[in-house]
Protein backbone atom coordinates (compact mmCIF):
# COMPACT_ATOMS: atom_id res chain seq x y z
CA UNK A 1 0.00 0.00 0.00
CA UNK A 2 1.62 3.32 -1.10
CA UNK A 3 1.52 5.47 1.85
CA UNK A 4 -0.55 8.97 1.43
CA UNK A 5 2.16 11.50 2.63
CA UNK A 6 5.16 10.69 0.78
CA UNK A 7 7.14 13.90 0.64
CA UNK A 8 7.46 15.44 -2.51
CA UNK A 9 11.08 16.22 -4.37
CA UNK A 10 12.21 20.05 -4.97
CA UNK A 11 10.91 19.77 -8.46
CA UNK A 12 7.69 18.35 -7.28
CA UNK A 13 7.05 20.66 -5.37
CA UNK A 14 7.84 23.94 -7.38
CA UNK A 15 5.22 22.45 -9.47
CA UNK A 16 2.69 22.15 -6.67
CA UNK A 17 3.34 25.66 -6.06
CA UNK A 18 2.99 27.04 -9.68
CA UNK A 19 -0.15 24.79 -9.81
CA UNK A 20 -1.38 26.24 -6.30
CA UNK A 21 -0.81 29.87 -7.10
CA UNK A 22 -2.81 29.33 -11.00
CA UNK A 23 -5.75 28.15 -9.18
CA UNK A 24 -5.79 30.48 -6.72
CA UNK A 25 -5.32 33.53 -9.25
CA UNK A 26 -7.58 31.64 -11.59
CA UNK A 27 -5.10 31.57 -14.05
CA UNK A 28 -3.13 29.11 -16.56
CA UNK A 29 0.46 28.74 -16.63
CA UNK A 30 2.29 30.27 -19.72
CA UNK A 31 4.83 27.94 -20.51
CA UNK A 32 5.57 24.38 -18.28
CA UNK A 33 10.01 23.67 -18.08
CA UNK A 34 10.69 20.31 -19.08
CA UNK A 35 12.22 19.12 -15.59
CA UNK A 36 9.28 20.16 -13.95
CA UNK A 37 7.28 17.46 -15.70
CA UNK A 38 6.55 14.42 -13.20
CA UNK A 39 8.23 11.47 -14.15
CA UNK A 40 5.08 9.01 -12.66
CA UNK A 41 1.83 8.92 -12.80
CA UNK A 42 2.39 8.42 -8.88
CA UNK A 43 4.66 11.16 -8.41
CA UNK A 44 1.56 13.55 -10.31
CA UNK A 45 -0.71 12.05 -8.01
CA UNK A 46 1.19 13.25 -5.05
CA UNK A 47 1.45 16.84 -6.08
CA UNK A 48 -2.21 16.99 -6.88
CA UNK A 49 -2.60 16.11 -2.99
CA UNK A 50 0.12 18.35 -2.15
CA UNK A 51 -1.96 21.29 -4.42
CA UNK A 52 -5.01 20.58 -2.48
CA UNK A 53 -3.79 21.01 0.91
CA UNK A 54 -1.78 23.87 0.00
CA UNK A 55 -5.43 25.22 -1.26
CA UNK A 56 -6.61 24.31 2.04
CA UNK A 57 -10.60 24.45 -0.04
CA UNK A 58 -12.77 22.48 1.24
CA UNK A 59 -13.06 19.02 -1.12
CA UNK A 60 -16.18 18.06 -2.85
CA UNK A 61 -14.64 14.83 -4.16
CA UNK A 62 -12.70 13.42 -7.02
CA UNK A 63 -12.99 13.39 -10.81
CA UNK A 64 -13.00 10.69 -13.35
CA UNK A 65 -11.73 11.19 -16.80
CA UNK A 66 -10.37 9.08 -19.76
CA UNK A 67 -13.64 6.75 -19.21
CA UNK A 68 -14.82 5.35 -22.84
CA UNK A 69 -12.79 4.75 -25.80
CA UNK A 70 -13.23 7.66 -27.75
CA UNK A 71 -11.64 9.93 -25.30
CA UNK A 72 -8.51 7.54 -24.30
CA UNK A 73 -7.97 7.78 -27.82
CA UNK A 74 -8.02 11.03 -27.35
CA UNK A 75 -5.87 11.62 -25.14
CA UNK A 76 -3.53 8.49 -25.74
CA UNK A 77 -4.58 7.25 -22.39
CA UNK A 78 -4.03 3.59 -21.19
CA UNK A 79 -6.72 3.74 -18.70
CA UNK A 80 -9.04 5.73 -16.96
CA UNK A 81 -7.61 9.03 -14.60
CA UNK A 82 -8.59 11.36 -11.43
CA UNK A 83 -8.12 14.32 -9.68
CA UNK A 84 -9.38 16.04 -6.73
CA UNK A 85 -12.07 18.86 -6.94
CA UNK A 86 -13.05 21.29 -5.00
CA UNK A 87 -16.51 22.43 -2.83
CA UNK A 88 -16.27 26.34 -4.22
CA UNK A 89 -17.09 25.17 -7.45
CA UNK A 90 -20.13 23.59 -7.08
CA UNK A 91 -23.17 25.07 -8.76
CA UNK A 92 -26.41 23.94 -9.10
CA UNK A 93 -28.85 24.02 -12.64
CA UNK A 94 -29.44 26.08 -14.22
CA UNK A 95 -26.02 27.89 -13.93
CA UNK A 96 -24.50 30.89 -15.40
CA UNK A 97 -20.69 31.19 -16.48
CA UNK A 98 -18.80 34.36 -17.31
CA UNK A 99 -16.86 32.72 -20.28
CA UNK A 100 -13.70 35.16 -19.79
CA UNK A 101 -12.87 33.99 -16.72
CA UNK A 102 -13.04 30.38 -17.70
CA UNK A 103 -9.65 28.46 -18.23
CA UNK A 104 -10.40 26.62 -21.76
CA UNK A 105 -13.64 25.39 -21.10
CA UNK A 106 -14.27 21.72 -22.33
CA UNK A 107 -18.94 20.96 -22.10
CA UNK A 108 -18.92 17.10 -19.87
CA UNK A 109 -22.03 15.45 -19.54
CA UNK A 110 -21.57 13.08 -16.87
CA UNK A 111 -23.29 11.29 -13.66
CA UNK A 112 -22.49 12.71 -10.50
CA UNK A 113 -22.61 10.07 -7.64
CA UNK A 114 -22.25 11.10 -3.57
CA UNK A 115 -21.10 8.58 -1.35
CA UNK A 116 -23.75 7.90 1.65
CA UNK A 117 -20.77 5.56 3.38
CA UNK A 118 -16.95 5.71 3.79
CA UNK A 119 -14.99 2.86 1.73
CA UNK A 120 -11.89 2.79 3.64
CA UNK A 121 -8.74 1.33 2.90
CA UNK A 122 -8.77 -2.58 3.43
CA UNK A 123 -6.16 -5.63 2.75
CA UNK A 124 -9.83 -6.81 0.79
CA UNK A 125 -10.45 -5.53 -3.11
CA UNK A 126 -13.94 -3.87 -3.33
CA UNK A 127 -16.91 -5.49 -5.21
CA UNK A 128 -19.16 -3.36 -7.77
CA UNK A 129 -22.22 -4.27 -5.12
CA UNK A 130 -20.44 -3.10 -1.95
CA UNK A 131 -19.59 0.22 -3.78
CA UNK A 132 -23.15 0.43 -5.21
CA UNK A 133 -24.61 0.00 -1.59
CA UNK A 134 -22.63 2.77 -0.39
CA UNK A 135 -24.28 5.47 -2.95
CA UNK A 136 -26.54 7.91 -1.42
CA UNK A 137 -27.69 9.43 -4.42
CA UNK A 138 -26.96 10.04 -8.34
CA UNK A 139 -27.45 13.52 -10.20
CA UNK A 140 -27.72 14.21 -13.78
CA UNK A 141 -24.19 16.25 -14.12
CA UNK A 142 -22.18 18.08 -16.57
CA UNK A 143 -18.59 18.95 -15.49
CA UNK A 144 -17.27 22.22 -16.76
CA UNK A 145 -13.51 20.91 -17.40
CA UNK A 146 -10.65 23.40 -17.17
CA UNK A 147 -6.67 23.15 -17.95
CA UNK A 148 -4.29 25.13 -15.83
CA UNK A 149 -2.05 24.81 -19.15
CA UNK A 150 -3.31 26.40 -22.12
CA UNK A 151 -5.13 23.95 -24.67
CA UNK A 152 -2.26 24.69 -27.48
CA UNK A 153 0.61 23.99 -25.09
CA UNK A 154 -0.32 20.39 -23.03
CA UNK A 155 2.24 19.77 -21.55
CA UNK A 156 3.19 15.90 -21.01
CA UNK A 157 0.30 13.82 -19.28
CA UNK A 158 1.95 13.85 -15.57
CA UNK A 159 2.08 17.15 -15.63
CA UNK A 160 -2.20 16.98 -16.30
CA UNK A 161 -2.88 14.28 -13.94
CA UNK A 162 -0.86 17.06 -11.45
CA UNK A 163 -3.50 19.78 -12.18
CA UNK A 164 -6.26 17.47 -11.08
CA UNK A 165 -6.50 15.95 -14.72
CA UNK A 166 -8.22 19.57 -15.15
CA UNK A 167 -10.93 19.49 -12.92
CA UNK A 168 -13.20 22.55 -13.04
CA UNK A 169 -16.70 23.56 -12.33
CA UNK A 170 -19.57 20.99 -11.32
CA UNK A 171 -23.15 21.75 -12.38
CA UNK A 172 -25.68 19.48 -10.95
CA UNK A 173 -28.86 18.58 -12.48
CA UNK A 174 -31.90 16.88 -11.31
CA UNK A 175 -31.11 13.72 -9.17
CA UNK A 176 -31.91 10.84 -10.97
CA UNK A 177 -34.53 8.85 -8.90
CA UNK A 178 -34.19 5.28 -10.12
CA UNK A 179 -30.44 5.12 -10.66
CA UNK A 180 -30.77 1.80 -8.76
CA UNK A 181 -32.48 0.32 -12.26
CA UNK A 182 -29.43 0.72 -13.61
CA UNK A 183 -27.76 3.78 -15.63
CA UNK A 184 -26.18 1.86 -18.40
CA UNK A 185 -29.14 2.20 -20.74
CA UNK A 186 -29.45 6.19 -19.76
CA UNK A 187 -29.11 7.90 -22.96
CA UNK A 188 -27.86 11.50 -23.29
CA UNK A 189 -27.99 14.14 -25.37
CA UNK A 190 -25.98 17.23 -25.20
CA UNK A 191 -27.61 20.60 -27.22
CA UNK A 192 -25.83 23.91 -27.98
CA UNK A 193 -28.09 26.55 -28.48
CA UNK A 194 -31.08 24.20 -29.20
CA UNK A 195 -29.25 21.93 -31.88
CA UNK A 196 -27.93 18.21 -30.54
CA UNK A 197 -24.27 18.14 -30.91
CA UNK A 198 -23.01 15.22 -28.87
CA UNK A 199 -24.88 12.22 -28.00
CA UNK A 200 -24.00 8.65 -25.50
CA UNK A 201 -25.57 6.08 -23.11
CA UNK A 202 -24.24 5.21 -19.80
CA UNK A 203 -22.79 1.86 -20.98
CA UNK A 204 -20.60 4.00 -22.95
CA UNK A 205 -18.42 4.16 -19.48
CA UNK A 206 -17.01 1.22 -18.93
CA UNK A 207 -19.66 -0.64 -19.74
CA UNK A 208 -21.43 0.66 -16.56
CA UNK A 209 -20.96 3.92 -15.18
CA UNK A 210 -20.67 3.13 -11.88
CA UNK A 211 -17.28 1.00 -12.69
CA UNK A 212 -15.45 3.99 -12.66
CA UNK A 213 -16.27 4.34 -9.03
CA UNK A 214 -15.05 0.82 -7.94
CA UNK A 215 -11.78 1.82 -10.24
CA UNK A 216 -11.55 4.83 -7.90
CA UNK A 217 -12.08 3.07 -4.86
CA UNK A 218 -9.44 0.47 -5.70
CA UNK A 219 -6.98 3.44 -6.62
CA UNK A 220 -7.02 5.17 -3.09
CA UNK A 221 -7.43 2.00 -1.56
CA UNK A 222 -3.72 1.47 -2.91
CA UNK A 223 -2.91 5.00 -1.84
CA UNK A 224 -4.00 4.51 1.74
CA UNK A 225 -6.97 6.95 2.02
CA UNK A 226 -10.13 5.72 0.63
CA UNK A 227 -13.48 7.65 -0.04
CA UNK A 228 -15.23 9.44 1.89
CA UNK A 229 -18.72 9.60 2.66
CA UNK A 230 -20.76 12.77 1.35
CA UNK A 231 -18.16 12.81 -1.59
CA UNK A 232 -19.26 13.53 -4.70
CA UNK A 233 -17.34 11.56 -7.95
CA UNK A 234 -18.25 12.63 -10.96
CA UNK A 235 -17.79 9.04 -13.35
CA UNK A 236 -16.43 10.08 -16.79
CA UNK A 237 -18.10 12.08 -19.90
CA UNK A 238 -20.45 9.96 -22.02
CA UNK A 239 -20.18 12.89 -24.74
CA UNK A 240 -16.50 13.37 -24.83
CA UNK A 241 -15.15 17.31 -24.77
CA UNK A 242 -17.02 19.13 -26.22
CA UNK A 243 -15.52 23.10 -26.33
CA UNK A 244 -17.65 25.85 -25.23
CA UNK A 245 -17.92 29.74 -25.68
CA UNK A 246 -19.57 33.03 -24.83
CA UNK A 247 -22.98 33.48 -25.90
CA UNK A 248 -23.93 30.16 -25.64
CA UNK A 249 -26.21 28.32 -24.31
CA UNK A 250 -25.78 23.90 -23.29
CA UNK A 251 -28.33 21.81 -22.14
CA UNK A 252 -27.79 17.92 -21.28
CA UNK A 253 -30.75 15.62 -21.31
CA UNK A 254 -30.70 12.52 -19.60
CA UNK A 255 -33.58 10.75 -21.01
CA UNK A 256 -36.55 11.69 -19.61
CA UNK A 257 -34.88 11.81 -16.12
CA UNK A 258 -33.02 14.63 -15.67
CA UNK A 259 -31.74 17.65 -17.01
CA UNK A 260 -28.86 20.14 -16.77
CA UNK A 261 -28.63 23.85 -18.02
CA UNK A 262 -25.68 25.68 -18.68
CA UNK A 263 -25.43 29.58 -20.24
CA UNK A 264 -22.17 30.99 -21.05
CA UNK A 265 -21.86 34.74 -20.81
Amino acid sequence: MIVNDMALSTRQQALADLLTEARRNGRQLETLADDLVPETAAGAYQVNRVVAEQLGWPTLGWKIAGTTNAVRGKLGLDGPIYGRTFRRFECRSPARFKAAELLDPLVECEFFVTLARDLPPRREPWTLPEVTDAIAEVHAGIEVAECRYRRGALPPLPAILADGSASGRYVFGDRIENWCDGLASMRVRLEVDGAMRREGSGGDVMGDPLAPLLWLAEERRHWGDGLRAGETISTGSMTGMLPVRAGQSVRARFDDAATVEIAFE
